[in-house]
């Protein structure tokens, strides 16, 4: 998969208490297309969305979403997972073209 040239701005803790449940937030900007629109000619501009989301905390899944159309263009995501340990959290957005935009934190756990 060809890594994607957008930008992801997340906003994950940097520290939390061992059990406390955190909010995620994110927001990833993307060359969104419906597919319904048209060019200056009448041809249709082709479809181009992010079809994918993927969270993971310390190589596990903690939330996941498939997206259709018509999803916003830079979608937002939000939710809530318990802190369990010090790790990485890692975000993943593929689109349906294969091209993937790929974000990470670091979060310390007391």
């Amino acid at each position: 998969m060809a890594q994607l040239t957008g930008k992801a701005r997340i906003r994950v803790p940097k520290r939390a208490k061992r059990g406390e449940i955190i909010e995620i937030r994110t927001l990833v900007s993307h060359p969104m297309e419906s597919g319904y629109g048209r060019r200056d000619r009448g041809e249709r501009v082709p479809r181009h969305i992010i079809e994918r989301f993927v969270c993971t905390y310390d190589g596990e899944v903690v939330f996941s979403a498939d997206l259709h159309a018509p999803i916003a263009a830079n979608p937002y995501l939000a939710f809530r997972t318990r802190a369990t340990q010090s790790g990485r959290i890692e975000f993943r957005w593929e689109d349906d073209r294969g091209q993937v935009i790929f974000a990470e934190a670091e979060i310390v756990v007391q």
